[in-house]
């Protein structure tokens, strides 16, 4: 029997870590959560169930996560997130994978419910995320946004088919909120990279991506939450590039 150990990260996260918790309690032999000192009742919930609750000052996501992989007792990790939970199908699925022998890294295709309505289109779903690995030879890398697992060695990967759902957003209002946040720490990540932008930039940027969810990728069929979501990211692009403008535009004026 192979033993896995759940690796969660938090802050302010009431809303949903009671589900993400009890999804993984029938499965995982280890939950270990890292909290960056929430505000809320995150820690007072966590500790109601028998977990492994660590505090610790964020210094980003992927500081967060190695953080947490590096407590792991076990070698196997299954990452999630905090509005994220594993559907009963992954659950037994996984059960059934620890009895085997676990070889490499393990996907799992994950279904978003956007405002109470779960979304299959808008090029959301299908949605692979690789979740279940070693902690030995993987880590995630230092982006300063999407960060990704990286391996040191070239490893097999296997996609799972139970679904791993997402809780993302109750409002609109949230949505916007976070996908402009991402949108300057992304914009931050293109400065770096030194990526070209022109003044047109924000807004040919914002036409294709509404297009693409909407048009090409085919969120008219999720209904009105397909055109939200379509809509925000589109406006979250024109954020996004308006902000890398301004960062050359300081970097010009200091020289």
């Amino acid at each position: 029997m192979t033993s896995i150990s759940a690796v969660i990260i938090t802050f302010n996260e009431e809303r949903n870590i009671k589900r993400c918790i009890e999804s993984l309690l029938p499965v995982m032999d280890e939950i270990i959560i890292i909290d960056s000192f929430s505000t809320d009742r995150t820690k007072e919930l966590c500790l109601s169930y028998p977990v492994v609750f660590k505090e610790k000052s964020w210094e980003g996501y992927s500081d967060a996560k190695n953080f947490g992989n590096s407590l792991a007792k076990y070698e196997f990790i299954f990452s999630i997130d905090a509005d994220e939970s594993i559907s009963e199908d992954l659950q037994n699925e996984l059960i059934l994978l620890k009895s085997q022998k676990i070889k490499g890294n393990y996907s799992v295709n994950r279904l978003t419910n956007y405002c109470n309505h779960w979304i299959y289109y808008s090029g959301w779903f299908p949605d692979w995320k690789t979740r279940l690995f070693s902690k030995e030879i993987s880590y995630w890398n230092n982006e300063i946004v999407h960060e990704e697992l990286v391996h040191s060695l070239k490893i097999e990967s296997t996609q799972l088919s139970g679904l791993l759902y997402h809780y993302s957003y109750y409002s609109h209002q949230q949505h916007k909120e976070k996908a402009d946040k991402y949108s300057l720490l992304t914009a931050r990540k293109y400065f770096e990279q030194k990526k070209t932008v022109s003044v047109i930039s924000p807004y040919l940027s914002a036409c294709s991506r509404f297009l693409s969810m909407y048009i090409l990728k085919r969120g008219f069929l999720d209904g009105y939450s397909g055109f939200m979501i379509a809509k925000i990211s589109a406006q979250s692009n024109i954020v996004k590039y308006k902000e890398l403008l301004r960062l050359y535009r300081e970097k010009s004026n200091i020289k």
